[in-house]
C-alpha cells in the first residue's frame, strides 16, 4: 500500500530543499487546455459562425437542404421561418435553423 502514501526522504544535511515552481505544476493543465481549444472549441466556433452567415444570406429562390433531408426552393422568408416549395404546389414552413446547406442552382431539376 505504498502507492497511497508518499515515502519521506531524508533531507541532505548541508542543502536546503528547493521549492517546486508553481508554473511547472500547472503546465500540463495549461497544455491540455491549449490542445482542447485548438482541436475542439475553435473548429466548433468556426462551424457555428459559418452556419449563422449561411442562414443570414438566404434569399428567395435558393435551393436548400434541411437537416431532416428535405430538398426545396425558398418561396418566402420571415424572421425565424422560411416557406419551402418541395414540389410544385406543395409548400412546407420550417425554421431557418433547420436549413443545413444551400445547394447549387438546378440541383432540384436533376434530382
Amino acid at each position: 500500500m505504498d502507492f497511497f502514501i508518499s515515502n519521506a526522504h531524508a533531507q541532505a544535511a548541508g542543502g536546503a530543499a528547493a521549492a517546486p515552481n508553481p508554473i511547472m505544476s500547472f503546465l500540463p493543465l495549461i497544455i491540455l487546455f491549449g490542445i482542447f481549444y485548438f482541436m475542439l472549441i475553435r473548429p466548433q466556433m468556426k462551424r457555428a459562425k459559418e452556419q449563422r452567415s449561411m442562414i443570414a444570406a438566404l434569399a428567395k429562390g435558393d435551393e436548400v437542404l434541411t437537416s431532416g433531408g428535405l430538398l426545396g426552393r425558398i418561396d418566402e422568408i420571415a424572421e425565424q421561418f422560411v416557406v419551402l416549395e418541395v414540389s410544385p404546389g406543395v409548400t412546407v414552413k420550417m425554421q431557418k435553423q433547420a436549413i443545413s446547406a444551400v445547394l447549387p442552382k438546378g440541383t432540384l431539376k436533376s434530382a
